[in-house]
Order: C-alpha cells, then sequence, then structure tokens
C-alpha cells in the first residue's frame, strides 16, 4: 500500500442551509420516505463515499470541519410566526452536537413584503476557499445546486482540493398549489470532482454495505414536530374567519378539506399549526381559517388538527 493510502483524506463539509432544508422538507412531507434527512447520517455518508471514490479506508477520511450557511429572521420575526423562533434554536443544537458551525446573515424584507436572502452565497464561498487554504482540505463537500459555486470550485481546484458534490433534483407542489421543480446547475455537476445525485441514490438504494436508511431521521408517532422541522413550515396567522370541517384528500406534501361553497379547499403542509402534516388521516375533523392565494382563489390556512 502507498503511502498516500495511509495519509488522512481531511474533508471539509459546506452546507446552503436554505436549500438544505429545502430537500429536508421535500423528504418529509413529499417523498414517500416521510422522514428528514439526518445530519448525522449524511456524514457518515460523506465518508463512506469519499473513501470508496478514493480507495481508502473509511476512517482514514474523516471530516474535521463543517459549516452551514442560511439567511435567518430577527429574534421578533421569529417570534411572530408560531414556534418558528423554538425550532430554528432546536435544529441550532443539532448542528452544534455535530460539530456543524452556523453562519448566519439576516434576511431583509423588501418594499413588497417579499423574504430575500442576500449575500449567503458568497460569504459560503469566500470561507469555503479561506479555510481551505488554512486547514490544507484533500475534499470539500458541497451540500448545494447553484451556478454561483462554480467559481468556488474553480478556485478549489487550482488548490489541489478536489470536491464532491451532494445535490437533489425533484418535483414538488408549493402551498399555493403550483407544481415546483428543484434543479441543480448542470455547470456546477460538470465542474465538480466527485457528482452525486442524491435522489437516485436514494432512490435506487441499491449499495449493500451503505443503506440509505440511515441517511433519514427516524420518526417517532404522535410526537410533536422535531427539531428543523418547521423551519419553513410556519406561516403568520391571517385574519379570516375560523371554520371546522373534515378532511376530504392527502396528497404529497397537500390535501383538501371538506367545503363545498368553493368545491373544498386546498392546504400545504406549511398552513399545519401544532399538527405533524404525517399524523393527519382522511377524515380527520380539523380546524382552519379561511384565505386566499395570491390568485384569489379560497384556501385554508392555520389547520389544526381538532384532537
Amino acid at each position: 500500500m502507498s503511502d498516500s493510502q495511509h495519509k488522512l483524506t481531511r474533508i471539509g463539509v459546506f452546507y446552503d442551509g436554505n436549500y438544505f432544508l429545502h430537500v429536508s422538507n421535500y423528504y418529509a412531507y413529499h417523498h414517500e420516505r416521510r422522514g428528514r434527512l439526518s445530519i448525522a447520517g449524511l456524514h457518515d455518508f460523506i465518508r463512506y463515499k469519499i473513501s470508496d471514490e478514493e480507495q481508502k479506508d473509511m476512517h482514514l477520511c474523516q471530516i474535521v470541519d463543517a459549516h452551514y450557511f442560511r439567511g435567518r429572521l430577527s429574534a421578533q420575526e421569529a417570534s411572530n410566526e408560531g414556534n418558528r423562533l423554538y425550532y430554528d434554536r432546536l435544529f441550532d443544537d443539532i448542528l452544534m452536537m455535530e460539530g456543524v458551525t452556523t453562519h448566519y446573515l439576516p434576511v431583509r424584507t423588501t418594499y413588497f413584503g417579499q423574504r430575500q436572502e442576500r449575500g449567503i452565497d458568497v460569504w459560503m464561498a469566500l470561507e469555503a476557499f479561506e479555510l481551505a487554504l488554512h486547514k490544507q482540505f484533500d475534499v470539500i463537500v458541497l451540500i448545494a445546486s447553484d451556478s454561483d459555486f462554480v467559481p468556488l470550485v474553480r478556485k478549489l481546484h487550482t488548490l489541489g482540493v478536489r470536491v464532491m458534490l451532494f445535490a437533489w433534483d425533484y418535483d414538488f407542489f408549493d402551498e399555493e398549489g403550483r407544481r415546483r421543480s428543484t434543479v441543480t446547475s448542470q455547470a456546477l455537476w460538470e465542474e465538480v470532482t466527485y457528482p452525486m445525485a442524491m435522489e437516485k441514490l436514494i432512490t435506487d438504494d441499491n449499495d449493500p454495505d451503505f443503506s440509505v436508511n440511515r441517511l433519514f431521521v427516524e420518526r417517532k408517532r404522535n410526537l410533536p414536530p422535531t427539531a428543523g422541522e418547521t423551519e419553513e413550515a410556519i406561516e403568520p396567522i391571517e385574519e379570516g374567519e375560523s371554520k371546522k370541517s373534515t378532511i376530504f384528500s392527502l396528497k404529497d406534501g397537500y390535501g383538501f378539506i371538506n367545503y363545498p361553497q368553493t368545491n373544498n379547499l386546498f392546504f400545504h403542509f406549511s398552513f399545519l399549526l401544532d399538527t405533524d402534516f404525517n399524523d393527519l388521516r382522511e377524515g380527520d375533523l380539523v380546524e382552519f381559517t379561511l384565505s386566499k392565494n395570491d390568485r384569489g382563489e379560497p384556501i385554508a390556512r392555520n389547520v389544526k388538527l381538532v384532537r
């Protein structure tokens, strides 16, 4: 065995936090697995895949640094959105326990009331490059999908740093019932050393040495949502008439409530209060607030299971 095969492979992991939470929400509410991504399981999988790609013992492939970047609401704004502040703190605890350093920038609200995450990708790229210089990573893992990271990958290559990309491509329905697609930049796919199409790897699940079940947090039924489960899920309570009715049907991450006056009401998992979407069943009695989407169509918000 050559000396290089005995040498420790130093791994740095960098999370685009908003992207990671989108993916985790997808698996929790839209995918048949109905489970959230596990940080610990993901880190084990990273070490396993790098050891496989580089033909080295997994014990010689170690994550020496991990960083999580995301825009975040102020404490005042988060406290006005149900339990959001509490769940943000719980997810911070998970990251801390797994040795992940967090980096946050304030989310800005535009004149039209839209929230924008500005500068976080640039910060992540600068930190990744600077740390690669000082900590001499052998491999950097990006959990991202944006073409904005292509210049970073090219710069890392000049340092001799190999780059592994963990990315997912998938379709889902948003809170207004519109189909959305999450697609990874083709330029980013082509630039990295080790591209990992995670949706395909998870769907196929044909690796005898690593079960993809380890990538997901084990669900505990009939308990409140787990840490990180509502980062994007809680909407501000809106003015409107409160009603009660039963669940007409449930789909992947959304459903309809019996309400003949409007040919039944659409609701999205992000409109739930103190209720886990995966605990709902057709025929369940729910309380909700009448509202409208951006096209003026009636929908149900603030949906809560009547126990």
